[in-house]
């Protein structure tokens, strides 16, 4: 059984809507699996969720972004060569010029589940801050890069380079436009992005 598979229709008992749609910002955290927690947090935020189980779904899935948006003559501004050679052959075209581009098409260090937000870092963004990429961001990731805070995110960016920890760590946390953005170091100074999540099922 998938991770995901109480979400999307594996039989068992699902969140229900309410329970997502009512729960307040200062309510004590939910006491649920990390996946149902990241996905109840991440939409709060108004982050866009497509869950996939193989490359193909993710593949569908970023063409129907892509024509949902009519983002189909549009560069994606990329800075992973490895994501570039990844998704080369799905029809995209890519820059290296941030102003070239409306979407930011990327990786991440680590999904944190405990306030839905998505952690990166010079891997990711170089040395760009967060307000001088596109508005719009598609964020390519897998379910083994869940965790359930960014305490443990940052303990495994720190485990997983060593004594090469990479720099520019922040988090894309705010989807939708008038959030409040000083909530947390780490999101200070951020700017709100049209963010997607392309997940794909790895365990």
């Amino acid at each position: 059984m998938g991770l995901f598979d109480k979400l999307f229709g594996g039989g068992k008992k699902k969140v229900s809507k309410e329970t997502v749609e009512t729960r307040g910002l200062h309510m004590p955290d939910l006491n649920i699996p990390i996946d149902e927690k990241f996905t109840i947090h991440f939409r709060k935020n108004g982050g866009k969720f497509l869950y996939c189980d193989s490359f193909t779904e993710i593949s569908q899935a970023l063409k129907n972004i892509i024509a949902e948006n009519e983002w189909k003559n549009h560069p994606f501004f990329i800075m992973n060569n490895s994501l570039e050679e990844k998704f080369v052959k799905e029809g995209v075209t890519f820059t290296a010029k941030a102003k070239e581009s409306e979407v930011f098409f990327t990786t991440c260090e680590h999904l944190i589940a405990q306030n839905g937000s998505i952690l990166v870092c010079s891997n990711q963004l170089n040395e760009k801050k967060l307000h001088e990429l596109p508005d719009n961001v598609i964020v390519f990731a897998t379910t083994s890069q869940l965790v359930e805070s960014i305490g443990e995110g940052l303990k495994k960016i720190k485990k997983k380079y060593g004594h090469s920890i990479p720099a520019n760590i922040t988090t894309l946390k705010h989807f939708q436009a008038n959030e409040d953005n000083s909530d947390d170091f780490l999101t200070y100074g951020s700017s709100s992005k049209n963010l997607y999540l392309l997940l794909l099922e790895d365990l």
